[in-house]
């Protein structure tokens, strides 16, 4: 069993053997699931990324370096309130969403929940799944007993952007900058937003 007490399979290939399945979905990840996220979150950076960051940085992602990190969070959560979520297509895994306590400096652990990561491949953008995710961390904050969710967005994104405002989330006023290597070559520009998970 993983620590968020589903079945690991061995191998992706015994979860083929399941049916039906539905057209589209979204739930906890699977350890044996680190590979396809690590992936997902490279091509999404790379996407997200461009122009903001060198090309030779994005060229030298490494998927299977995010897979070892992704699935070693799988294996051991830490915080129990610590989770990642995956949207599939069928059984194809499209996008992925990793949930945490928020570590802001004016954030309360007990209250404040943080998207880390939200991701889509982007061959499967615009077909709802980022929605259904979106959807699905909401529930989970919420279930978990959270009482506000946030998630840090780069300045420049408008599209991103668009995408929690139109889902009714709003910025919270705070700001940050990132200087990716500590010598102010790189740096990035961030908004935090925001949103009430409600109740039942």
């Amino acid at each position: 069993m993983s620590d968020f007490g589903v079945p690991e399979p061995a191998n992706l290939s015994d979860l083929s053997q399941e049916s039906p399945v539905a057209e589209t979905s979204v739930r906890l990840a699977l350890p044996a699931e680190a590979g396809e996220i690590g992936e997902i979150q490279v091509a999404a950076w790379r996407s997200s990324y461009a122009g903001l960051l060198p090309e030779d940085v994005l060229a030298d992602l490494n998927p299977a370096q995010f897979a070892a990190q992704w699935r070693a969070a799988l294996l051991a959560p830490g915080e129990a309130r610590n989770r990642v979520m995956v949207a599939l297509a069928g059984r194809t895994l499209v996008g992925f969403a990793a949930i945490t306590p928020s570590d802001d400096p004016d954030a309360d652990q007990q209250r404040d929940a943080l998207i880390a990561e939200l991701a889509v491949s982007p061959e499967a953008t615009r077909a709802g799944h980022g929605s259904r995710l979106l959807n699905a961390v909401v529930d989970t904050v919420r279930a978990d007993g959270f009482g506000r969710v946030t998630v840090w967005v780069n300045s420049t994104d408008d599209v991103l952007r668009a995408f929690y405002t139109e889902a009714g989330w709003a910025p919270d006023g705070a700001h940050r900058e990132l200087d990716l290597y500590g010598d102010e070559s790189v740096r990035i520009k961030q908004i935090r937003l925001h949103t009430d998970p409600g109740t039942e």
